[in-house]
Formats: C-alpha cells, sequence, structure tokens
C-alpha cells in the first residue's frame, strides 16, 4: 500500500466510495429527521410512552421477519440494486407520511404501518450496505474505511434531529418532506456507483446456506462476544425511545430541544469518529470496547438522573462518545474476520441484533416508563448495561484479550 493510502481520508480516492459515503449521509439523515418526526408526532397523538415504544417494535419486526432472507439477497444480488430499491420504497413511505399530514389524516395506525414499511426496508438495506463496503476500498484501509463511515452516520445524526426539530416548528409535513428529498439524493448518489458489486455463490439456497451466517457467528467467540455485547447493552441501556417524554415533560424544552437532545450523542461519537479515523491500528481493543460499554452505562444513569438542560447534553455527549468505540470495534471485527462470499449473511445477523438493540430497546423503555415512569426506566437500563459488561468479561475472554483489531501480524518465515 502507498504512503498516500495510508492516511485516514485514503478511501475517499477510490470513486465508489465517495459516491456510497455521500448516499449513507444522505439516507442516514432521512431517518433521523424522519424519527424525531414520528416520535413528536405519536407522542402528540397518543399521550403515550407504550406508543412510543410501539414505534421501535414496528420497526424491527421486519429484520426478525427478513433477518435470512436479506442475507440471502445481500450476497447473491447486486447489493447496489439491492440498496437503491430499498431507498425507493423509503422514499415512497415517507411521501405517503407527507401527503396524510399535509391533508391532516395521519392517524396512530397509518404511522406504525408506515414505520413498518420503513423497518423492511432497512431490513434488507442494512446487510446490503454493510456488506458492499469491502467491495468499494482495498483491504488494508478497510478498518480506516469503517471508521470513516461511522462517521458519516454520526454527521447525519447531529444534523438530522436539529433539522427535524426546527422543521417541526413550521409544520409536521415540512418534516416529511424534507425526509423524501434526502432519500432522492440518496438514490442519485448509489446510482452513481458501478454497477456488479455482488459475489456470485455456486452454494445451493438451501436451509444451511441461509443459516450460514447465524453458525458462523456461532462458532466465533470474538464475533459471537462482540454484536451480543452490544445487543444486550444497548437494549438494556437505549434511552432514546423517552427523549420525547424528557423533552416535553422533565426539561420542557420542546420539539427544538428535542431534537437537540437527539443530536448530543451523535456529537461525542462523530468526535470520536474522527478521532479513530486518524489513530494506527487500534491496541487492546478488546479491553477498550469493555471499558466502552461500561461508560456507555454510566452516561445512562447519569442522564437519567438529570434535570438540568446542559447536564444532560453533556451526559448524552459522553454516551454517543463511548458507543462509537463499541461500534467501531464490533464492525471492523465481523467484517474483517468474515469471508465476503459470507458477509451478506452474516450481516443481517448483525442487523437483526442491532434491531434488537436499537429498536427493541426502544419497546422494552417504552414499556418499562409505561410501568415505572421515565426517570427509573433509564436508571434500571444503565444499571443493566454495567452488569452486561461484566458478564460479558467474563464469559468471553477471547474478545477481553483481543489486542489488534486486525489480527497479529504474521512473522517472517
Amino acid at each position: 500500500m502507498n504512503e498516500g493510502d495510508k492516511g485516514p481520508w485514503a478511501a475517499f480516492r477510490h470513486p465508489d466510495f465517495r459516491y456510497y459515503f455521500l448516499s449513507r449521509i444522505l439516507s442516514s439523515t432521512a431517518s433521523q429527521i424522519n424519527d424525531v418526526g414520528v416520535g413528536w408526532l405519536i407522542y402528540q397523538l397518543t399521550d403515550s410512552a407504550f406508543a412510543l415504544g410501539l414505534i421501535g417494535l414496528c420497526m424491527f419486526a421486519p429484520n426478525i421477519l427478513f433477518a435470512l432472507v436479506a442475507g440471502h439477497v445481500a450476497d447473491r444480488f447486486d447489493r447496489r440494486l439491492v440498496l437503491l430499491i430499498c431507498y425507493s420504497l423509503m422514499l415512497a413511505a415517507s411521501l405517503t407520511l407527507y401527503v396524510a399530514v399535509l391533508r391532516g389524516q395521519a392517524t396512530e395506525t397509518l404511522v406504525f404501518v408506515l414505520v413498518g414499511v420503513l423497518g423492511t426496508a432497512r431490513a434488507f438495506s442494512n446487510p446490503a450496505g454493510q456488506a458492499i463496503l469491502p467491495n468499494l476500498v482495498p483491504k488494508p484501509m478497510f478498518a480506516r474505511a469503517v471508521a470513516t463511515t461511522s462517521s458519516a452516520w454520526q454527521i447525519a445524526t447531529i444534523a438530522g434531529p436539529a433539522i427535524g426539530g426546527l422543521l417541526y416548528g413550521f409544520g409536521a409535513d415540512k418534516v416529511f418532506l424534507a425526509t423524501s428529498i434526502f432519500y432522492v439524493g440518496c438514490a442519485m448518489s448509489l446510482w452513481a456507483i458501478r454497477p456488479g458489486l455482488r459475489v456470485r455463490s455456486n452454494d445451493e439456497v438451501t436451509w444451511r446456506y441461509l443459516t450460514a451466517g447465524v453458525r458462523f457467528i456461532w462458532k466465533n467467540q470474538i464475533i459471537l462476544g462482540s454484536i451480543s455485547l452490544d445487543l444486550f447493552a444497548v437494549l438494556l441501556g437505549g434511552a432514546t425511545a423517552l427523549l420525547p417524554i424528557y423533552a416535553r415533560d422533565i426539561l420542557e424544552i420542546g420539539p427544538m430541544g428535542l431534537g437537540l437532545l437527539r443530536t448530543a450523542p451523535a456529537i461525542g461519537a462523530f468526535t470520536t469518529a474522527i478521532i479513530l479515523a486518524h489513530l494506527p491500528d487500534m491496541r487492546r481493543s478488546g479491553v477498550k470496547m469493555f471499558v466502552a460499554v461500561g461508560l456507555f452505562g454510566l452516561a445512562t444513569i447519569g442522564f437519567g438522573l438529570s434535570t438540568n438542560f446542559y447536564l444532560s447534553m453533556a451526559f448524552l455527549v459522553v454516551l454517543g462518545a463511548s458507543d462509537m468505540v463499541s461500534v467501531f470495534v464490533r464492525s471492523t471485527l465481523m467484517q474483517i474476520e468474515t469471508p465476503d462470499d459470507m458477509r451478506g449473511r452474516v450481516s443481517a445477523v448483525n442487523t437483526l441484533f442491532i434491531g434488537a438493540s436499537n429498536e427493541l430497546g426502544e419497546f422494552e423503555s417504552g414499556v418499562m416508563a409505561g410501568f415505572f415512569g421515565a426517570v427509573t426506566s433509564v436508571m434500571i437500563g444503565g444499571i443493566g448495561s454495567l452488569v452486561v459488561t461484566g458478564a460479558w468479561a467474563w464469559w468471553f475472554p477471547e474478545l477481553r484479550k483481543r489486542d489488534r483489531l486486525a489480527g497479529e501480524p504474521k512473522k517472517p518465515a
């Protein structure tokens, strides 16, 4: 690899990666704007913490239904084409929401149905999006490309919620119109990527073929430990679904304040992603992952107890920074250790785990808040994340002892 290929932004020398990076920013921004709009709209329609949790359940359910099929699709078909179809479906759902809100016909049922449509599209787009990245850059710069791509997500999660909260002040319909525009831009960026990015497998499509990703993860203790740690820590500690309650009832800061709260974790995560992209190969990566997840739990507890807007923002920044370290380690380990012809199926299982931690975690938070209140729910979740961190450090010693992300360098013969 040339010296010029070792810089943090070397991946941008590859045109396909540039288009992919832009599509990630646009699609992620659209998702963040949509999440702010849907969350506030549902809370206005229902005044229910349980209804906020149901949004997460509707988004997660398609991951369970289509996880194995989505992985097969990502491994058998043009991953670029799969992404184009998925984002076209998201555009259709967003436009439907825009028209319904504009005409005053938005109902709780319609919102949940359209969230399910978005969840279905994401169930197929996430494995294809993860599996396509190693095809866009040379393997030696892949870890940096992961960090750089993660920064695209964090840029979106900084800008998206703030845009969504601001636009909601001018009317809910403006939120979903903006989402639609961003999805159009995303599709145009994907269209510019060269076609044919797929790996043709000669394996017969059988149950064993479809479940190969599950078996691969189960046998690889490092991958299993990293994604299950994230699953249970975020499942228990996630407080995102309850942010509308904190914004309206606890901190009393309105929809614009809600956008700022959703932006805060991304500020911490984006800053961390930039630092990771500039650092050399991470050492003691396993220990650092466990420390980061423990810090995530502590920040969750701090946020749950806070009644001051600025202090709450600070805790959310720390929460996002610590989560970014975990995401970086997990994503790099999974893609480096997985054969290319299995990346779609393995990524589909990883998407299921991520969906369980995020969307199912939102459902869990909504149910807990319905029974115990928002503050107690967040506190219990943060404590649960700390317990999970300690247990996983004991149960997965290979992950705890992992040094370099790319594995130990081979000694010359």
